[in-house]
């Protein structure tokens, strides 16, 4: 049994995979295995995957699950290490991605889940994120999305959770939680998750020299219908789940007044109809969702002071550190 089990979820990735495959073989860590779900892939990125030292268990799928169901199946039935590394198929990670990752968890034994530095793969010199942050209106963001890389971002310090294209969290903490809510099928599905292994006592490290180059919605599209959909009624539905006690009712006026904002910013941009069918069907699934919020609240040690340390007040500001 391997010390850590990396998962890929694969829909359609073309030769990105390989490329991620062959970057896991030049790890410099070598105590892990890959479990490769393919989620019903046509372009034949499954053929031709690279040989190498480590071991890669695929896991056919068979239909298109979502990153959600698609980590789940991975993590429920085929994972069995301490650790949990998640990677996306269009991440690739830098040779000592996982043992900088390793290290930052053994010096750290506060943290349970960890997030790491995302560069532009298309240019390196820009980052794709340093972890996300969490809004008290319900809005979510990468840090330093498209930023220049530089000293400003070199330091390990508390985030409120991983982008999930590459982290690592402890794989008990993850199944306690509930994995993944498949009700999300993809898009902050892993802010929910982060949001929910907070109230449930846990903390969340940025280790600033474990690297990958992430080229990002490299399947769905950058700003697509299917992104903003997705996107934009999951947003809601992690509100309604997890903002704990009085927080919710004292900042639910800031979150209806960012979804009243967002249909008409995403009206004038030209997707109106996507935003629109968002709220709509966020709004049919909020009994779900409230029912959701009660087994989650009703389990959680953590509350709204420990949360209002690590979650973004006052305005939105989305500005580059110098």
């Amino acid at each position: 049994m391997a010390l850590v089990d990396v998962v890929i979820v694969n829909y359609n990735s073309g030769a990105w995979l390989a490329r991620v495959i062959a970057a896991l073989h030049a790890q410099t860590f070598r105590d892990f295995q890959v479990i490769l779900v393919d989620n019903g892939s046509t372009d034949g990125s499954l053929g031709g995957l690279p040989s190498g030292p480590t071991p890669v268990k695929v896991v056919r799928a068979g239909a298109n699950l979502g990153f959600a169901a698609g980590n789940n199946l991975a993590i429920r039935d085929h994972a069995r290490g301490e650790w949990l590394a998640l990677l996306n198929p269009d991440a690739f990670p830098r040779p000592d991605w996982l043992e900088r990752f390793l290290a930052a968890a053994g010096a750290h034994p506060q943290y349970s889940f960890f997030g790491c530095r995302m560069l532009d793969a298309k240019d390196p010199r820009r980052l794709d994120g340093v972890g996300d942050v969490y809004h008290a209106s319900g809005l979510p963001w990468r840090e330093g999305h498209g930023c220049p890389d530089g000293p400003a971002y070199d330091a390990p310090e508390e985030i409120f959770s991983p982008c999930a294209a590459a982290a690592l969290y402890r794989r008990r903490d993850v199944i306690d939680a509930g994995l993944f809510d498949e009700d999300f099928f993809c898009y902050s599905e892993d802010v929910d998750l982060g949001f929910r292994l907070r109230l449930f006592g846990g903390r969340c490290l940025y280790v600033p020299d474990s690297v990958v180059e992430h080229i990002g919605s490299g399947v769905s599209g950058v700003r697509s219908d299917f992104q903003v959909y997705h996107g934009h009624r999951n947003l809601a539905w992690t509100y309604v789940k997890n903002m704990p006690g009085w927080l919710f009712w004292l900042y639910l006026p800031y979150h209806l007044l960012l979804n009243v904002y967002s249909l008409v910013a995403f009206t004038l941009r030209g997707q109106g109809r996507a935003l629109w069918r968002a709220k709509r069907d966020a709004v049919k699934g909020l009994g779900r969702a409230w029912r959701k919020r009660r087994e989650i609240q009703a389990r959680r040690t953590s509350g709204p002071a420990q949360l209002m340390r690590v979650m973004r007040l006052g305005l939105i500001r989305k500005s580059c550190r110098t």
